[in-house]
């Protein structure tokens, strides 16, 4: 049985279950959530007596959904007392496979029925202009996995894609966000390379997801997750689900004009925020500073000198003004900024956060937490995974 968190188990109408039992799944999912959690730690996450948790906890290690292991690592102060002891979700279905396909990159992973990695593949591809070529790579590397670990087949696989998928149709529908994947069906596409169920997302969507589940956004309900990269995307949480609008192309906001500028974008249009404001947009900035340097291969995440962190700082400057708009009309908890971009650059985040304080509403910039994604480049591979575990068990 696959897990889902907290937030989510809690929507999920529990008619067919008495007062116990629902008490005992919502310990379960809790479990399945956290790692190294303990008995205390889910009276104190759930506010249910000791009596409560240990009678629930009681059922799941009997019915064998979870089992006991001493913790590693004790406080201060444990002392010669009972040792404290972790709870572990115990995977019982067919392994879940996850893609992410980046505008420049690949990166695949199978993992067990509760969402657990179990091993991940990474490769460079111009994924944007082969279309084909990534599908095949990925369908590839995902048998190769399957072999590695002797896994049997898997019960549900899905895959991110860097653009605007029309959830009616399935089909991509920019014709330059992503010029090869125009009209095609990708959810079809890998099913037929694969012979398994595939559910198709934004990318920005399963970082949020993931960000959710496993990351910074864990315990919050409103936030908007900012995915910095080769593009700029972005999703929103509500309710602690992702909004995706009326045809799942919400959060495109990569394509947001900045007045001043004149910078050609992919999109046709000048003055993009993505085409100001990227991976490869910074690293040719920084490398105007430093003749010195190939642009392709600049760091982001090697400590910068004092020019390169003014450039950062400003990159993230630019950011903030647009975020602040989004904040004021949404109100959330958290902005979580995640990608190449928020993993690699605490110059660029301090940007944002000035930004964004300045250019918002106090009221606001008042509760508003600007922070960095948890899971880094990892979080739209992570969202993957987890809601191939989810899916697998509806």
């Amino acid at each position: 049985m696959g897990c889902i968190s907290y937030s989510s188990a809690m929507a999920v109408t529990y008619e067919r279950f008495s007062l116990r039992e629902r008490t005992r799944e919502d310990l379960y999912h809790l479990i399945c959530a956290h790692s190294n959690v303990t008995r205390p730690d889910l009276m104190e996450l759930t506010g249910f007596s000791r009596s409560t948790v240990n009678h629930a906890v009681g059922q799941l290690l009997a019915d064998g959904r979870v089992i006991e292991a001493e913790l590693v690592v004790k406080g201060p102060g444990s002392g010669s007392g009972r040792p404290a002891t972790q709870l572990i979700a115990v995977a019982s279905g067919a392994p879940v496979g996850g893609i992410d396909f980046g505008h420049n990159h690949i990166q695949v992973a199978v993992a067990d029925a509760l969402g657990r990695p179990l091993g991940e593949r990474l490769i460079q591809i111009d994924v944007d202009v082969l279309a084909t070529q990534a599908m095949d790579l990925a369908a590839g590397l995902i048998a190769d996995l399957r072999k590695e670990h002797s896994l049997d087949p898997l019960s549900s696989i899905v895959a991110g894609i860097p653009g605007p998928v029309d959830v009616r149709t399935g089909l991509v529908r920019s014709p330059t966000i992503l010029s090869s994947w125009v009209q095609l069906a990708p959810a079809d596409e890998l099913e037929r390379r694969l012979g398994t169920p595939v559910h198709i997302e934004n990318d920005a969507v399963l970082g949020a997801y993931g960000e959710l589940h496993r990351g910074a956004g864990a315990g919050l309900s409103n936030f908007l997750y900012i995915k910095a990269s080769h593009g700029i995307g972005a999703s929103l949480v509500i309710g602690g689900q992702p909004y995706k609008g009326a045809t799942g192309l919400a959060g495109e906001i990569g394509h947001t004009h900045l007045p001043g500028h004149t910078e050609s974008c992919r999109c046709g249009n000048r003055g993009c925020l993505e085409a100001v404001i990227s991976v490869q947009a910074i690293r040719d900035q920084i490398a105007h500073a430093h003749p010195q340097l190939d642009a392709d291969s600049i760091d982001l995440s090697a400590p910068p000198d004092e020019v390169t962190a003014r450039i950062l700082n400003e990159a993230g400057r630019t950011l903030g003004r647009v975020f602040a708009a989004f904040c004021d009309l949404l109100n959330p908890e958290a902005l979580v900024i995640g990608g190449e971009l928020g993993a690699a650059s605490p110059e660029l985040l301090d940007g944002i956060k000035a930004s964004v304080a300045r250019h918002s509403q106090p009221g606001t910039a008042a509760t508003l937490k600007v922070v960095p994604a948890e899971l880094g480049v990892r979080a739209e591979l992570v969202g993957a995974l987890e809601l191939a575990a989810a899916r697998a068990t509806r």
